[in-house]
């Protein structure tokens, strides 16, 4: 998990904390130092404090957020990293080695957001790994909403949700948007999925209306909404309209990003980094 100077940065750190402690592996706090790379000044000023400075003002975000993620998590091993160059690339590496990438939603408003391309929702379609960005209030004893499409592409989108599911106790919905009715999963291919987690209560819901509306709606009182990226043409239609724009703009809860690609991510592999993300 990474950081700005923001409360809503330190939000995501908490929420990065808690998700690392329950699954029990280390948390690495990333604050990319792009300022290197524009050639200015990096020390106090001449005259001023000692402590002054980008470099130093850029060690007291990582002390800040670290003090925050002990608080929430004492028993989680926390490291943080200064990295020279710009947010997203800084991430996108680490994404390679990290279980899960946890961003705060700052710049993500209303107001051209993602247009401008926006941390949280260039790694939602680019990243190796999954993206939760933190938004809105999580509900501690809310469901978790998994947004499902075709179940054929919904493996990755499942997984990840019956696994957080099942470490936080909470029921799990699985939402779909579909012209006629019926339930997102057959009744044999639920049967397979409760038998793999079977701790966790699982609901299905059919939605209508337009998806991206559906879903931030299903997931008012939700404590994670699950949605899926089809990554390589997922950043084009995030800038023109897509089921992910819609909750990254609209959800009032953290938003998990899962790539629908062959490797799955249930959160129970394990990997050499962890947790890690910036905001």
């Amino acid at each position: 998990m990474g950081v700005d100077d923001s409360e809503d940065s330190l939000r995501a750190v908490e929420w990065a904390a808690a998700e690392a402690g329950r699954r029990r592996r280390p948390l690495l706090i990333v604050h990319a130092f792009i300022w290197p790379l524009m050639n200015v000044p990096l020390g106090p000023a001449p005259g001023a404090p000692p402590e002054g400075g980008l470099r130093h003002a850029a060690e007291r975000i990582l002390e800040t957020a670290r003090d925050r993620a002990r608080m929430v998590a004492p028993e989680v091993g926390i490291t943080t990293e200064l990295p020279e160059g710009e947010a997203f690339a800084v991430l996108l590496r680490h994404s390679r080695q990290a279980e899960l990438l946890v961003v705060g939603s700052r710049g993500l408003g209303e107001v051209g957001g993602l247009l401008l391309g926006s941390v949280g929702a260039k790694l939602g379609a680019e990243a190796a790994c999954p993206v939760v960005v933190v938004r809105g209030s999580a509900r501690p004893d809310g469901p978790v909403v998994a947004g499902i499409g075709d179940p054929g592409e919904s493996e990755a989108v499942l997984d990840f949700a019956c696994a957080h599911a099942a470490r936080t106790a909470d029921p799990l919905m699985l939402a779909h948007v579909a012209d006629r009715g019926g339930p997102p999963l057959a009744e044999p291919e639920l049967a397979r999925w409760q038998e793999r987690f079977p701790t966790v209560t699982i609901d299905q819901e059919s939605l209508t209306g337009r998806p991206g509306k559906a879903l931030t709606d299903a997931a008012a009182r939700a404590s994670l909404l699950v949605v899926g990226s089809h990554h390589r043409h997922e950043f084009s239609a995030l800038l023109h309209g897509s089921v992910s724009r819609n909750v990254l703009h609209h959800a009032a809860c953290p938003v998990a990003i899962v790539p629908l690609t062959a490797q799955e991510f249930s959160g129970s592999r394990h990997e050499p980094e962890g947790l890690s993300g910036h905001s």
